[in-house]
């Protein structure tokens, strides 16, 4: 007699967490999943998806600004936020059913509600227990909010996709990507915006050219950029809300966002009790192969708060469903993973940032190129667009690209393809561009910086 109900039992229906329940089925094995909020996790409900639409909309303002200079005359124009909300909202409604029948399609057992540990190979779910020979945490994390007088008056990243009205006024806490696309979305949309981060900087741990350059290009377009800085303490009154700065100043706004980081979502789980190893953090401790303290139970994705890219964790599920029952045990290699951020002007970045390669290597050349694209000759805006190549000297090998420009993540992605398969400076300066595009830039740096 079977001692197990399933083979695999996934906590959590995110991006990690689906992946591997769909691969795992997909050999054959007894798969149930359990997901106590949306399918899909954060990506698809409050974060990656719901993002970029709202992105999308905060670029017209631009685009009907920029129209008469193209021969475009636009009267008038109004946005209704609330129509938006509605878009948005059916789009990731459709986007949660497609998941579960994704999952139900693949043989997978789908369970609606909070699973947790009761041993190595046991989760109880709405008073019931199973039994599965192995275990998968992907939970995924959540908005941090630091406790501080008025604590009750911020909202996160997750409240601000459904808010009834648009603000006049907003200030956004942090200095992560986050806060980042938070600031040129609500800009966009019209909303006085101001950014408050407690470091000289944002974007820690970005190469500092593009850090600067984005700064910069923020600021032509209005953000209000407050750094060196905190809010001390919220206060509430019939004209809004008041932050009490660090630096002694008073930020009046009518709603304050704070993207100040995510935590492993870890509580209630059981991890504690049955010996899983967590971190300072709250994060899930796992070996190369995603598995946890426990050998019957992996982890994977933003609970083990490695790479927290949605990519990555759709990877690690991959990865850990071959290992388990496709007899491939392949680590997700994490060289080479590209990333953007939907700022205004976006970024993309893949490879060593000119500060990392300085430490790696004996011997770098630097190429930059900033320059306004053809768009903006007739567009009458002063954004600039930058890209930024680093290249090994010693063996011509292109260590990192970065940019800072419209579709700069479209345009990183197919060079990330290029720095994972080792190309060369040479090889780029040997490949022909398209003309006229800004990614040709990239195939006609010549001379160092």
């Amino acid at each position: 007699m079977n001692p197990f109900d399933f083979d695999l039992f996934v906590i959590g229906a995110g991006s990690g967490g689906v992946r591997a329940a769909r691969v795992a089925a997909g050999y054959g094995a007894n798969v149930a999943i359990a997901e106590d909020r949306y399918f899909g996790g954060t990506c698809v409900n409050v974060g990656c998806v719901p993002k970029k639409l709202f992105v999308y909309a905060s670029h017209f303002s631009d685009e009907f600004r920029h129209a008469p200079g193209f021969g475009w005359n636009i009267d008038s124009t109004e946005f209704h936020w609330q129509q938006l909300i509605a878009n948005k909202n059916r789009e990731i409604k459709r986007l949660n059913g497609v998941y579960g029948r994704l999952l139900e399609n693949s043989g997978v057992t789908v369970f609606n509600g909070h699973a947790s540990l009761v041993d190595e190979h046991t989760v109880s779910l709405k008073g019931k227990n199973y039994r599965a020979k192995h275990i998968l945490v992907a939970t995924g994390g959540w908005p941090s909010i630091p406790d501080i007088p008025g604590k009750e008056h911020i909202i996160s990243s997750n409240e601000a996709f459904f808010l009834e009205k648009l603000p006049e006024r907003v200030t956004i806490v942090g200095g992560g990507y986050i806060a980042i696309e938070f600031a040129g979305i609500l800009k966009g949309l019209g909303v006085d915006t101001t950014l408050v981060y407690r470091g000289p900087l944002f974007l820690r741990g970005f190469d500092h050219d593009i850090r600067h350059f984005l700064a910069n290009e923020m600021e032509k377009k209005g953000v209000n950029l407050k750094f060196d800085t905190n809010i001390q303490r919220i206060d509430s009154s019939p004209r809004g809300l008041s932050a009490h700065l660090a630096n002694g100043t008073l930020q009046e706004s009518d709603v304050i966002m704070y993207a100040t980081g995510r935590t492993p979502k870890t509580n209630d789980l059981g991890l504690e009790k049955i010996g899983v190893e967590t971190n300072d953090k709250g994060a899930i401790v796992v070996d190369e192969n995603y598995r946890t303290t426990i050998p019957s139970i992996y982890a994977v994705g933003d609970v083990t708060d490695r790479v927290n890219l949605t990519p990555v964790a759709l990877a690690e599920g991959t990865a850990v469903a071959n290992s388990l029952y496709g007899g491939q045990t392949v680590p997700v290699d994490y060289r080479y993973i590209s990333s953007c951020v939907f700022s205004q002007p976006s970024i993309g970045t893949v490879g060593l940032t000119e500060e990392q390669a300085n430490q790696q290597h004996e011997s770098i050349d630097v190429y930059r190129s900033s320059f306004t694209p053809m768009k903006h000759t007739l567009s009458g805006s002063d954004e600039k667009t930058l890209m930024k190549m680093i290249v090994d000297k010693t063996t011509d090998k292109v260590l990192g690209v970065h940019m800072v420009g419209s579709d700069a993540g479209e345009i990183i992605q197919g060079i990330a393809v290029a720095l994972k398969a080792g190309a060369t400076k040479s090889i780029f300066d040997a490949t022909i561009g398209i003309h006229p595009t800004a990614a040709e830039e990239f195939v006609t740096m010549r001379q160092p910086s």
